[in-house]
C-alpha cells in the first residue's frame, strides 16, 4: 500500500475498528444464543466487557482511538465524495447518511474512551438493555414540533437502509471497492453478504421498532441494537434466529477487516495539501520582503 496519505490511513485505522466492535458484539451474541455465556447488549455493552480485563483499558482507548478515525473518514468521505456517489438524489441520501453515521460513531468512541478513563461504568443505559441511547435522542426528537412524524420517517428510513443492506447481501456486489486476490474471492464474497444480510435484518429490526415509537408517541419502544438482538433471541427457536444473526455480525466484523486491508480509499491528499499551502505561504512571504 504505497502512496498513502493521512487521510487514507486514518480510513483503514477506522474501518478495523469498526470491524473489531461488530466481531465482539456478533462473538458475545452467538455465545448467548448457544449457552448460558455471552450478552446481547450492543456496541455499548460489548465495549464494557472490556472494562476490569487485563489490558481492558489499553484496548478501549485503542478502540476509541480507531472509531474516532472512522468518524473523521465518515465526515470527509461524504464532504469530498470520496466513494464517488455523485450529486443525485440517492447519492446526497447515501453521503448524508455517512455524516449522520460518523456522529454515531464518534459518540461510540467518546464512551469507549469514558469507560477507559473511568468517567462511565454504565453498560448503554437503559437499565444495562443498551437501548438507551435510542430512547433517549426518540425522546428528544418527539419533543419538537412534529417529533412524531420526524421519527416516523426516521425509523422508515432505517429500515429501508436494512431491506437495501440485505438486498446487498443476497445479490448485490458486496466487493465493489475492494481489490484482492482472486483466489480470495471464495471467502471474501460469502462474508461479506452474510454480514451484509445480517446487520440489514437488524437494521430493519430497529426501524420497525422506531416506527412503533412514533406511533404510540412512547420512546420507551425504541430499541438499539443490542434490543433487536434480543428481540430475535424471545422469539420461537430464537436462540437459532439469534445465532444465525450473531454469526452475520460477527461476519460482518470480519469483513470491516478486509476493508481495512484490501479497501479502495480515494481519500483527499491532505499532505500534500498542506504542503502546497506552505509553500504558497513561503513564496508569498519572499515576495512580501
Amino acid at each position: 500500500m504505497s502512496g498513502t496519505n493521512t487521510l487514507e490511513t486514518t480510513a483503514r485505522v477506522g474501518y478495523a475498528a469498526r470491524g473489531v466492535v461488530y466481531m465482539m458484539v456478533g462473538g458475545l451474541a452467538v455465545l448467548a444464543a448457544v449457552g448460558p455465556g455471552g450478552q446481547t447488549g450492543g456496541s455499548r455493552g460489548a465495549l464494557s466487557t472490556l472494562v476490569g480485563e487485563p489490558f481492558g483499558q489499553a484496548l478501549l482507548v485503542v478502540i476509541a482511538l480507531g472509531l474516532a478515525a472512522f468518524a473523521v473518514w465518515r465526515e470527509v468521505a461524504a464532504i469530498s465524495d470520496a466513494d464517488h456517489r455523485g450529486s443525485s438524489g440517492k447519492g446526497l441520501a447515501i453521503r448524508g447518511a455517512h455524516v449522520v453515521s460518523g456522529l454515531i460513531y464518534l459518540t461510540l468512541a467518546f464512551y469507549a474512551l469514558s469507560l477507559a478513563m473511568g468517567w462511565s461504568t454504565s453498560g448503554g443505559g437503559g437499565g444495562g438493555s443498551g437501548d438507551g441511547g435510542a430512547q433517549s435522542w426518540s425522546a428528544w426528537l418527539m419533543a419538537k414540533p412534529f417529533g412524531r412524524w420526524l421519527l416516523g420517517i426516521v425509523g422508515l428510513g432505517v429500515a429501508g437502509v436494512g431491506i437495501g443492506f440485505v438486498v446487498r447481501g443476497w445479490r448485490g456486489d458486496v466487493t465493489k471497492h475492494l481489490h484482492y486476490a482472486p483466489n480470495a474471492e471464495n471467502w471474501v464474497v460469502p462474508l461479506g453478504r452474510a454480514g451484509f444480510a445480517a446487520r440489514g435484518i437488524v437494521f430493519m429490526i430497529i426501524g420497525g421498532f422506531l416506527v412503533v415509537a412514533a406511533w404510540q408517541s412512547d420512546s420507551s419502544e425504541a430499541r438499539g441494537l443490542g434490543g433487536a438482538l434480543r428481540t430475535l433471541q424471545e422469539q420461537p427457536y430464537g436462540w437459532i434466529l439469534l445465532g444465525l444473526v450473531a454469526a452475520g455480525l460477527f461476519a460482518f466484523g470480519a469483513f470491516g477487516i478486509v476493508q481495512a486491508i484490501y479497501r479502495r480509499i480515494d481519500a483527499p491528499d491532505m499532505d500534500a495539501a498542506a504542503g502546497d499551502a506552505k509553500r504558497a505561504a513561503q513564496r508569498g512571504a519572499r515576495k512580501v520582503s
